[in-house]
């Protein structure tokens, strides 16, 4: 199978993405793979480094607030385009792959007009433009939601789920000993991304000591521009543990009892398919709010509890761990409503949909 996987802006597109290429190497080890992404993005720092073939093409997202500006951002597109299509000819690809961000649009375009097949993935409830304005292009879209299927033309759209959520089933579950971590207490873990949140970090110093006495332990992922703002913190509870990042997010999440975290797509992906229960703080920084409507998902359902941003306290926070954890039937029912929504072989399911699309040319 020889493939073209476009996705970029943000490790939700990229890990998905290459999930997907991940899952097509282990049916079909002979495939050759042409990613295309933006020329400076994270993307073109870590596929490279993985050894894929890469072509960054320069192009800008939508400027919303100075519309001016979309005259260049138009001219940039055109351009992308076109380059996305001689990249494509010359590599002449089986399918073409579009997994999220702006980049996207200009690659999915370009393999619409040269009649070949493609597939979209959207990772969020709602929809981000380029996907909209596929929808009626593509030969095949997957969803991670079920309440995205709204969106999308039904005839052609299936209930994948998130590609990433089939990698956690087989990570390592990591030994709380590596995080100086009681083997027989319960473990909250709090992450807000791998960069974190200055909001969140400037709340946690008040919220923190409050963990004091508590009979669970707390795990702290700063992120890792807040790290060292708590050095000097003296008030730090035996209890809780701070590090600036977690290389092995996926295994410690299989050690963990509560998670808190934002509602980013694949953050939903992974705790549903490990049927954790959770505390969501969605970003109210994001295109859409998508992250509340995302971590409304799992609220509706039973799987999770949201706090908003704005409302965040250590009153608040304290007494929804506590809530959650302090209640076995009420606990075990989360469980049971995070496994209901996740599902643990969706980059099967996409490979399936890809191979179908080649075979019925």
């Amino acid at each position: 199978m020889r493939v073209v996987v476009s996705a970029g802006g943000t490790g939700g597109h990229i890990y998905p993405a290459l999930a997907i290429i991940n899952k097509i190497k282990e049916k079909e080890p002979n495939s050759e793979f042409l990613y295309i992404g933006t020329t400076d993005r994270m993307e073109a720092t870590i596929i490279p480094e993985l050894g894929y073939n890469y072509v960054g093409l320069e192009i800008k997202g939508l400027n919303r607030k100075k519309p001016l500006k979309n005259i260049s951002v138009l001219k940039s597109f055109l351009k992308a385009v076109k380059k996305a299509k001689n990249e494509i000819k010359n590599f002449k690809p089986d399918v073409v792959l579009g997994v999220g961000g702006y980049v996207t649009l200009p690659v999915l375009y370009a393999a619409h007009s040269l009649k070949i097949k493609t597939f979209i993935h959207e990772q969020n409830s709602i929809p981000g433009l380029s996907n909209k304005l596929l929808n009626k292009k593509v030969d095949a879209i997957g969803v991670s939601l079920p309440s995205s299927l709204n969106h999308f033309d039904k005839k052609k759209t299936t209930y994948t789920g998130n590609p990433r959520s089939e990698e956690v089933i087989n990570v390592e579950k990591v030994d709380k000993k590596k995080y100086d971590l009681t083997k027989n207490k319960k473990l909250v873990l709090f992450v807000m991304g791998s960069l974190g949140s200055q909001t969140v970090n400037n709340m946690m110093k008040e919220i923190l000591p409050k963990f004091d006495k508590k009979d669970y332990e707390v795990l702290f992922v700063t992120g890792k521009d807040y790290f060292d703002n708590y050095k000097k913190m003296k008030n730090i509870p035996k209890n809780v543990k701070l590090v600036p990042y977690l290389n092995d997010m996926l295994g410690v999440m299989k050690s963990t009892d509560l998670i808190i975290s934002r509602a980013g797509a694949s953050t939903i992906s992974e705790i549903t398919a490990l049927g954790l229960p959770s505390i969501l703080i969605p970003s109210p920084y994001v295109t859409h709010n998508h992250q509340e409507e995302n971590a409304k998902v799992l609220e509706n359902n039973g799987a999770s509890i949201i706090i908003k941003e704005k409302d965040l306290n250590d009153e608040i926070l304290l007494e929804k761990i506590d809530l959650i954890l302090n209640d076995t039937k009420r606990y075990n029912e989360m469980v049971r409503c995070n496994k209901k929504l996740g599902i643990t072989d969706s980059a099967t399911r996409i490979y399936k949909i890809i191979r179908d699309l080649i075979d019925n040319k």
